[in-house]
């Protein structure tokens, strides 16, 4: 269909691309060639602009990648509900004071004992994408704070946000991509937004330099994973230059925010749920941050 049918908010696929990547069209600009679409990919963190000749309207409902995306992340959400029951034994959940008090049955003790997952930051550069985010994290009865926070600004405020929410994982995301034409993907320059990814990384760790006192992960799609390792994140984005999913940073928080603080989870094992995998986001071992806790008080 042609362009003059496609307006913002309209959900395409391009062409020259094998349709392989599902966007929305978030603005409409004048060029020289025609009509210049800025798209944002509607599960994988990318934006990206074409013209209308290479684009192609999709019915949402019907796409075949949505569809395949949509079981991958059903899976993962049931496999790891599934697993942290094997793993802390939750037979019970009640409320205490607006946090989720995870009630467990001690092993050792007859006891009733309760723990408390990692608290998380969520910084988002995309409120579409922080809102999905944010939905899964409540599926995943995890303690959130989410703020939307543009790549650009995210240097000078994660870290006063850091100071105020005192969170245990802090996750820094939004859009990133590598320029057209790129051949050196250890030159800064050639990626869109990577450097205030880095910036960002810099400033939390000169706040807190240990790993496992606050964890980080930082990145989007196809970001300078190297660099943000190096300026001290302890999980980034992506190793081989890949788009990733926008729940990929979810998926990989849960593992260490529900795992022992006795534990050090293994890069493998911290992957094992997420979308995209060992090409898209790699990191170091990491200590867990789930804390228990006993006795369990008769009055909450």
């Amino acid at each position: 269909m042609g362009c003059a049918y496609m307006n913002i908010g309209d959900i395409v696929a391009r062409k020259s691309y094998g349709k392989d990547i599902t966007f929305k069209i978030i603005d409409i600009q004048k060029s020289k060639k025609g009509k210049l679409y800025k798209l944002k990919g509607v599960n994988l963190r990318i934006i990206a602009d074409s013209l209308g000749n290479d684009l192609e309207l999709v019915k949402e409902e019907n796409t075949k990648y949505e569809k395949v995306f949509d079981e991958r992340i059903n899976t993962s959400i049931k496999n790891i509900l599934m697993n942290r029951g094997e793993e802390i034994s939750t037979s019970k959940y009640t409320r205490s004071s607006d946090k989720e008090i995870r009630v467990t049955r001690g092993k050792k003790n007859n006891g009733l004992a309760f723990g408390r997952p990692g608290k998380i930051l969520h910084v988002d550069g995309d409120a579409e994408y922080l809102d999905v985010c944010m939905k899964v994290y409540k599926q995943l009865e995890l303690d959130v704070v989410g703020a939307i926070i543009a790549e650009k600004e995210q240097p000078e405020k994660v870290l006063q946000m850091v100071k105020e929410v005192k969170p245990d994982i802090v996750i820094i995301t939004g859009h990133d991509a590598i320029l057209k034409n790129t051949t050196n993907y250890m030159d800064l320059n050639n990626y869109r937004n990577s450097k205030y990814f880095i910036r960002t990384v810099n400033e939390l760790r000169n706040y807190e330099p240990g790993y496992d006192n606050l964890v980080i992960f930082a990145g989007a799609c196809q970001s300078y994973y190297e660099a943000i390792l190096d300026a001290g994140a302890n999980f980034a984005s992506a190793p081989n230059r890949v788009l990733i999913h926008c729940l990929d940073p979810v998926f990989l928080c849960e593992k260490i925010a529900y795992s022992n603080i006795g534990k050090v989870v293994s890069i493998q094992e911290a992957l094992e749920n997420t979308i995209t995998g060992a090409n898209g986001i790699g990191g170091l071992q990491t200590r867990g941050k789930y804390r228990e806790g006993f006795p369990k008080s008769l009055y909450s």
